[in-house]
């Protein structure tokens, strides 16, 4: 309970943390380094990265970290058959990917959490519902230990399984910027117009950014 809480307080400052107009902050663990550069040693930092992962998407296509090389996304986790904050999500979400549809370094992932329902022939009936084609937005299907490890160690968003909760899952609804580095660099509730309006312009940022 103490590090779920952890994860609540953390994540719910992202969202509110000010940031310079033309940077934004890198969130996770760091690791102060020294490195030489011409033949002096300079401190350094390294900055936690989402790991390796494969998961099967919507297409029971096998995809990993490596089909994100090169670009920024949002990544959230959710279960289809969510009757709570998922549809909202989503909806929201929706309003960002029309946005940056046509955008070649911008992709989404959405991790269901219901690893006993959500196989692939049931993401692509989600995703089809939603009007969705291709391969910039993937819905993935993964064991329960690689996406509860992932959602909550790397992307440091809270999810579980609850018999009381309605549809018996219980997670966050928070929207994670990581850019190409796999550096998480926000976080925003997919449940508030103006959070996902500030994710949009954070991510109009971060690709001037990177594009420097």
């Amino acid at each position: 309970m103490k590090k779920c809480y952890f994860l609540i307080i953390i994540c719910g400052m992202f969202a509110s943390c000010k940031q310079q107009a033309d940077k934004l902050p890198i969130y996770g663990r760091r690791t102060p380094v020294e490195k030489l550069v011409n033949g002096s040693k300079v401190a350094d930092t390294v900055y936690q990265t989402i790991p390796s992962f494969k998961f099967l998407n919507q297409d029971s296509v096998l995809i990993s970290n490596h089909s994100f090389d090169g670009k920024i996304y949002v990544a959230d986790f959710f279960f289809t058959s969510c009757p709570s904050i998922c549809p909202i999500m989503h909806r929201n979400l929706m309003v960002v990917y029309k946005r940056f549809k046509n955008n070649n370094q911008v992709m989404f992932l959405s991790h269901s959490i219901d690893y006993k329902y959500d196989y692939p022939h049931i993401l692509k009936k989600y995703a089809d519902k939603l009007g969705l084609t291709g391969t910039k937005w993937q819905f993935v299907h993964g064991s329960k230990d690689s996406i509860y490890s992932l959602a909550k160690n790397n992307y440091l968003v809270s999810v579980g399984e609850d018999g009381r909760a309605a549809g018996g899952y219980v997670h966050q609804g928070y929207l994670v910027l990581v850019d190409k580095e796999k550096r998480v660099r926000g976080a925003y509730d997919g449940t508030k117009s103006e959070d996902v309006d500030k994710l949009m312009n954070d991510m109009d940022i971060l690709l001037k950014d990177e594009a420097r």
